[in-house]
């Protein structure tokens, strides 16, 4: 009697956990990995195209953008409908090779027209119905579905790519109204057969890396529902401070010479019969008339290339990832977003580490972001600090909490220069009584990093600070105030604040030597929208800020600041000899500082 009631009773709880439906699992706050989401054998990958409202490609027919999806099983066997993190990218099918003649030659005058750089061919890769394999491994498992898709004219998708136009935007757009079942997805790219999304709840996160990290932005700015959260890691958020800066041609750290038309040559792998069309409007109609390689002015084809200027219909919650050493895509363009969308009241925080381009915030927050904003887990995150930043000693996974960006007990502390060159002047907080001018000799031929090591040389000026004995703690975005005059209409300007003594040790790391930078156009000096030659030898007044930064400057070293013209990783290279001279008596710079004056003077006492 009694072993039967023992079998009925197993059977019984057998029957009972037969019935109960897998679900994500929740610890901490936190999303955790479920076994039975943990089989790669039994996801369910396959891919359609989603109807977008737009024809980029001028074939007469509303572009589709191909998709692929890779869910748990238990959303086909169980009814199971999960939230969606969703990546999109130009870059899943291929790209341009090549060398240095995809690139615009940089050796000559500023404002000098040259020749266009050659326009490659992409040949385009991958096979359906897989577009990338990212994210897959961290989010599936942990109870999400995953979505990839290729951006307007890559890959499978239709259209053209514009490199931040609209269509940019209303991709991804779409492609979370199929999620939510107010657009059309189908089987085939050219068929009637349509597919459903019976599979999600329609919450969809976004992330992603550089220009991957780009379109997570680009979606928010439409403002559509269902978008609840973005995780953009080094986006670029305006291209026109990605290939200019203050006026001035300025390439990304590693690319000299890229514009936006090389981008869009090197992302370009759509359809092979459309490309001489989308070539013919977008690269050498649009982006020709407006890029204006000769002046580096703001105009309104780079303003329409700002998600800044989009941000209005803007309601995801925004958590910003970004290097401080990152010189590619710099650590402006996440701030400058944060920024405003904290302005704007949304649910905000920022994550910056210490090393390059890429690097996502730690698995910890990103988690407890998408396991509040998509699976609506109360876990608090919506209150944690806002800022968190990886201090120079430790992993990028031990970041340290603070209460805003920049960090709030930073003040602005001026600092004035006094006359030394060839070799060294000084930063000093008292204004000079003496009217004093220096000048440099332009010579691309050195780099920055030669410049700052030079005892004694007349292609930079060159001012430091004392010995610091106490350690000085920098957090926010410097500002220079410089009174300059060129011998020719045109002239590079760059700006960088440094460490000294410079470490050119085996174990250098990346913070010991460049604090920030900044370049700019004096012909800009009154606007960014318009310039024009400068008068060789008169004086113009110019203000703009350095690249954004949070670094402890130890004690023993001396915080420098160096002006010099052509930076030959970043700008223009004309031929060299051209003269600048900076007026001491009215050139100041402004270094934010955590616990402003009286921090700074402790540490030199």
């Amino acid at each position: 009697m009694k072993k039967t009631i023992l079998i009925l009773l197993i059977a019984f709880i057998a029957q009972i956990q037969a019935q109960e439906k897998i679900t994500p699992i929740f610890k901490d706050g936190e999303a955790q990995i479920v076994e039975a989401f943990n089989d790669p054998s039994k996801w369910i990958r396959h891919d359609l195209w989603v109807e977008t409202t737009f024809d980029s490609d001028g074939d007469g027919k509303l572009d589709r953008m191909h998709v692929d999806v890779t869910r748990p099983a238990q959303t086909e066997t169980e009814g199971l409908q999960l939230p969606v993190v969703y990546e999109s990218s130009p870059y899943y099918s291929g790209v341009a090779s090549g060398g240095r003649e995809l690139f615009w030659n940089v050796k000559h005058e500023l404002g000098e027209k040259v020749p266009n750089p050659v326009h490659p061919n992409v040949i385009r890769r991958g096979k359906r119905p897989i577009i990338s394999n990212s994210q897959i491994k961290t989010w599936v498992p942990r109870g999400y579905i995953v979505v990839h898709s290729s951006s307007p004219g890559t890959g499978l998708s239709d259209g053209s790519p514009t490199v931040g136009g609209d269509n940019e935007s209303l991709a991804p757009k779409a492609v979370i109204d199929w999620l939510n079942g107010r657009a059309k997805g189908f089987k085939e790219r050219e068929g009637n057969e349509e597919v459903k999304a019976y599979w999600t709840t329609g919450k969809v996160g976004m992330t992603g890396t550089s220009y991957n990290g780009t379109i997570p932005l680009a979606a928010a700015t439409t403002g559509v529902d269902g978008l609840e959260a973005i995780i953009p890691v080094a986006p670029n958020t305006s291209y026109y401070h990605y290939y200019r800066s203050n006026g001035l041609v300025r390439s990304p750290g590693g690319y000299l010479g890229e514009d936006i038309d090389v981008l869009y040559d090197f992302i370009h792998s759509g359809k092979e019969e459309n490309r001489a069309r989308n070539n013919k409007i977008v690269r050498d109609t649009e982006m020709a008339n407006g890029m204006d390689r000769e002046t580096g002015d703001y105009n309104d084809f780079w303003a329409g290339r700002d998600y800044i200027n989009d941000m209005k219909p803007m309601k995801a919650a925004l958590l910003m990832s970004h290097g401080f050493n990152d010189w590619n895509v710099m650590p402006e363009h996440s701030y400058r977003i944060y920024k405003k969308a904290s302005e704007m009241g949304l649910p905000t925080q920022i994550y910056y580490h210490q090393n390059g381009h890429g690097g996502p915030p730690p698995m910890e927050m990103m988690n407890r972001w998408f396991t509040h904003y998509l699976h609506g887990v109360e876990n608090g995150v919506e209150n944690d600090a806002k800022a968190w930043v990886v201090r120079e000693n430790d992993k990028q996974d031990e970041p340290t909490a603070y209460a805003e960006y920049p960090n709030p007990e930073a003040q602005n502390v001026t600092f004035y220069l006094n006359a030394g060159a060839p070799k060294a002047g000084s930063l000093s907080l008292t204004k000079p009584t003496k009217k004093e001018k220096e000048t440099l000799v332009d010579n691309y031929s050195f780099s920055a990093e030669s410049l700052a090591k030079a005892d004694y040389t007349n292609h930079r000026l060159l001012y430091v600070t004392p010995i610091l004995k106490e350690d000085v703690h920098i957090s926010g975005l410097p500002s220079i105030t410089i009174k300059a005059a060129s011998s020719k209409e045109a002239v590079n300007l760059s700006v960088y604040l440094v460490s000294l003594p410079w470490n050119s040790g085996r174990r250098t790391k990346i913070t010991d030597n460049i604090i920030t930078r900044g370049w700019a156009d004096l012909q800009n000096y009154k606007s960014l929208t318009s310039s024009k030659p400068l008068k060789p030898g008169q004086f113009y007044e110019m203000t703009f800020e350095l690249q954004p930064d949070d670094q402890i400057i130890k004690k023993g070293q001396q915080i420098g600041l160096m002006i010099f013209s052509s930076d030959s990783e970043y700008t223009l290279l004309p031929k060299p000899g051209t003269e600048l001279t900076v007026d001491l008596s009215t050139t100041k710079i402004t270094i934010p500082i955590v616990g402003g004056e009286n921090a700074f003077k402790k540490s030199i006492e």
